[in-house]
């Protein structure tokens, strides 16, 4: 019971989308209505509020971090075994991509994957945002950046800690990231993928 307690809070945690959140608090719109129609920071962006895309790309990743960190903490005081804090790693992600509180209608997760990287091992959260930071820089392009360093991320988990169970929840947590990004895989094939900044 304390196991799927921990799995069900991280889950609901990551429902909560700030994209949403933040645009209400801000009385701007419905993200999932313009541009991408994906609540996530870069489609905030486009509305020109950098605070709001700041916000959200804040609050994003930090319940990843969050839940990650808490799990860590509590469950020796459980009695549970190191694996949950990997199951409430991936019930956090999952939430983010089918909140609860939005109709199942997430995001694509590149933030809370960062956040939930960052609680794992901060070296490789780090080195994730890294590639982001560099394909970004260079190409202007939010989704090619997120690919990138989701292609990257087991290789770097398992550089950093071994090839073992916290490496395949890393390659998992990669495969549905490209899955959410399908979309925009199609756009960057035709040349259509709006460059980081761009309303559209």
């Amino acid at each position: 019971m304390p196991a799927l307690l921990f799995i069900a809070v991280a889950y609901l945690i990551g429902s909560l989308s700030f994209a949403v959140i933040v645009s209400r608090a801000m009385r701007l719109p419905d993200p999932r209505q313009y541009g991408s129609g994906n609540p996530g920071a870069t489609n905030v962006l486009r509305t020109g509020r950098k605070t709001a895309a700041a916000l959200t790309l804040l609050g994003d990743a930090l319940k990843g971090w969050v839940v990650v960190v808490l799990a860590r903490m509590l469950a020796p005081q459980f009695g549970l075994a190191d694996g949950i804090i990997l199951l409430c790693a991936l019930a956090v992600f999952i939430g983010h991509l089918f909140p609860l509180f939005f109709r199942f209608q997430g995001g694509k997760g590149v933030a809370t994957a960062l956040g939930v990287l960052v609680g794992l091992n901060p070296w490789l959260g780090l080195a994730c945002l890294a590639t982001w930071l560099a394909v970004a820089g260079i190409f202007r392009i939010s989704s090619l950046a997120a690919l990138a360093a989701a292609v990257l991320a087991p290789v770097y988990a398992g550089l950093l800690m071994g090839w073992g169970s916290t490496a395949i929840t890393v390659l998992v947590i990669s495969l549905l990231l490209v899955y959410r990004h399908k979309s925009n895989l199609i756009k960057l094939m035709s040349g259509q993928e709006a460059r980081i900044g761009a309303r559209k």
